[in-house]
């Protein structure tokens, strides 16, 4: 795909990969991606900010083509599917200074070593003038890691978040035209990669409430012509309450522990608590993800196997504990043969979640009368758990 003009003397540059459907190894890509770089033009000087996936940077090289020069690259992030090309950029434009964070220096010299001489390290609002436009960098420290900053460019009110508000999407729509679908692209990407680090990103929303901010081009998907509804629902994502949801990931190896999921869902259902239900061993991890944004409750279902639980339970413990939602209660319910220590297992992966733990409901076999009485009041106390939280 050819440049692509935003504003006066501003490009959308990239490449849209419309075939990768893992990312990192383990993120889904159900809709593909894109990774947007921008070219701005000053009337003294240029900066491109960031580049693209290695596997892509021929893409960006062609839009580079009849670009005579490049006086500063922007790293938002060392992540390669952002910093990957820099290296390639910098052998077309030797004279280009590479402008980042002190932490994005030392990182970009290990991952791609890069001559320590090409760097310009920029303050938390430090500013660069281009001529007639100007960058204002702002720190944004664990968005996603440590070393992460966004660009303002001040004069057009359009702010470069790089992997802040971004969405896997590829299309060839530059801006937003379908805001349900970004909505959920968006929410995705928060969950898979920005949930375990809520209260930190809610300090960098914080950080951006003094500017006005006409326009969100972000590095991965479209970009936010009217960007408060973005920003609105990042600051809910962070700072909102928990939901009357209940997120039940469960597996059943011969039908006893799905018994008891669907009558704990039936339960719940008539007691007015929302249930979403993932099926590990055909679930997409980034719709659990999505969930635990908003579940006040998490109930893992599991049969035991070879005395703990089942590996694909085990991994969505793991996977939540890593993710950090805002989650206050937590229970296990599931069958057994003969015995195991399934609890104390799961018990022993949720260090991270500040959570009240519910009496798990465990039985031998198949359900019988006690262990569907048990999940009635199991289904008792979530109701009266949420509700006592005022929860919608």
């Amino acid at each position: 795909m050819n440049k692509r003009l935003i504003r006066e003397n501003i490009y959308w540059l990239g490449a849209v990969d419309w075939d990768r459907r893992l990312f990192d190894s383990l993120i889904p890509l159900p809709d593909g991606t894109s990774y947007n770089a921008y070219l701005i033009e000053g009337s003294e000087k240029t900066a491109l900010l960031d580049t693209v996936d290695p596997p892509m940077e021929d893409v960006l090289m062609a839009q580079l083509k009849g670009i005579s020069k490049i006086d500063y690259m922007v790293s938002h992030h060392a992540e390669q599917d952002h910093s990957g090309t820099i290296g390639r950029v910098l052998e077309k434009f030797p004279d280009a200074r590479l402008v980042v964070t002190a932490r994005a220096k030392t990182m970009l010299m290990d991952l791609l070593h890069i001559p320590e001489d090409k760097f310009l390290i920029v303050d938390d609002g430090q500013t660069l003038s281009l001529g007639d436009k100007t960058l204002k960098f702002i720190h944004t420290p664990w968005v996603h890691w440590p070393e992460t900053m966004v660009t303002y460019l001040e004069e057009d009110r359009i702010l470069f978040s790089c992997d802040f508000f971004g969405s896997h999407i590829a299309t060839s729509d530059l801006y937003v035209t379908d805001q349900c679908r970004v909505y959920e692209a968006a929410k995705r990407y928060f969950a898979e990669i920005m949930m375990p680090f809520g209260s930190i990103i809610a300090k960098n929303l914080d950080k951006l409430r003094d500017y006005k901010i006409d326009m969100i081009a972000p590095s991965h998907g479209q970009i936010y012509d009217d960007p408060a509804w973005i920003i609105e629902a990042y600051g809910q994502w962070v700072n909102g309450p928990p939901k009357n949801l209940v997120v039940l990931p469960y597996v059943s190896m011969h039908g006893s522990t799905r018994q008891m999921v669907d009558y704990l869902t039936a339960a719940l259902t008539e007691k007015g608590v929302r249930v979403e239900l993932f099926d590990l061993p055909v679930t997409d991890i980034g719709k659990l993800a999505m969930s635990l944004v908003d579940a006040a409750t998490v109930v893992v279902g599991t049969p035991t196997v070879l005395a703990g639980p089942h590996p694909a339970a085990a991994y969505a413990t793991f996977l939540a504990n890593a993710l950090r939602p805002k989650t206050q209660f937590l229970s296990i319910i599931g069958s057994y043969g003969w015995g195991g220590k399934t609890v104390e297992t799961l018990a022993g992966m949720i260090g991270n979640l500040k959570v009240e733990v519910i009496d798990p409901v465990l039985c031998k076999g198949r359900p019988k009368k006690d262990t569907l009485d048990a999940l009635d009041n199991m289904a008792d106390a979530i109701a009266s758990k949420h509700k006592e939280q005022g929860l919608e």
